[in-house]
């Protein structure tokens, strides 16, 4: 712990950049919509992907235009909808983390209230009493809080037990299934901003 300490206090300025990342993640993975998906939006990411040498991705996303475009807009809202919210025969990729770790595989399970009582722990709580403790984009909009704060051993504590497990197997539904190049790169981002700093090198 103390060594995680001394690791905290010397990455300050790159804790603040993550924490702004994650924050763009979790955002970018809201139900698409015009009031957010904007120009400025898009040219973070294209910039985030620049910055990573990303060019295949930057490739393979339709031109801004498309994207923001009524028919492009309908197309991401069309998978948005197909991938995480309704489909038949199910759902492709629940964004929930009960979902894959509970072996009920159910909404709001065991995992999700312990995942609540971590962020109790830290002094959050979700807006509304219906919100979902372990939904992908809480959890990211978590880690962003924690690494604002400077608290990187619960940001990598939060990570290890409640983040990663289930999210490795939510990453590969979505790389495998999605018909919508933006869904499978920001499935990658997030994967690659909250990978152990191991892999990094990999």
């Amino acid at each position: 712990m103390a060594q995680c300490r001394a690791a905290a206090e010397s990455h300050d300025a790159v804790a603040l950049r993550l924490a702004g990342w994650l924050k763009f993640m979790a955002q970018s993975m809201e139900y698409p919509q015009p009031d957010w998906l904007t120009v400025d939006h898009l040219q973070l990411l294209y910039s985030i992907l620049d910055e990573l040498g990303w060019n295949e991705a930057l490739e393979a996303l339709p031109h801004q235009d498309h994207i923001l475009s009524e028919l492009g807009m309908v197309e991401l809202q069309v998978e948005y909808t197909r991938m995480f919210i309704n489909a038949i025969p199910h759902i492709v990729a629940p964004p929930y983390g009960s979902v894959y770790t509970d072996s009920e595989g159910i909404l709001f399970g065991p995992s999700a209230e312990k995942t609540k009582r971590f962020y109790h722990q830290q002094g959050f709580d979700l807006r509304g009493p219906n919100d979902i403790p372990d939904h992908l984009n809480h959890e990211l909009r978590f880690l962003s809080l924690l690494l604002q704060d400077g608290k990187l051993c619960e940001s990598e504590q939060f990570m290890a037990i409640y983040f990663r497990p289930w999210f490795q197997l939510f990453h590969d539904r979505v790389v495998t299934n999605t018909r919508h190049p933006y869904f499978r790169i920001m499935a990658e981002l997030i994967h690659f901003f909250t990978k152990e700093d191991n892999e990094h090198d990999n």
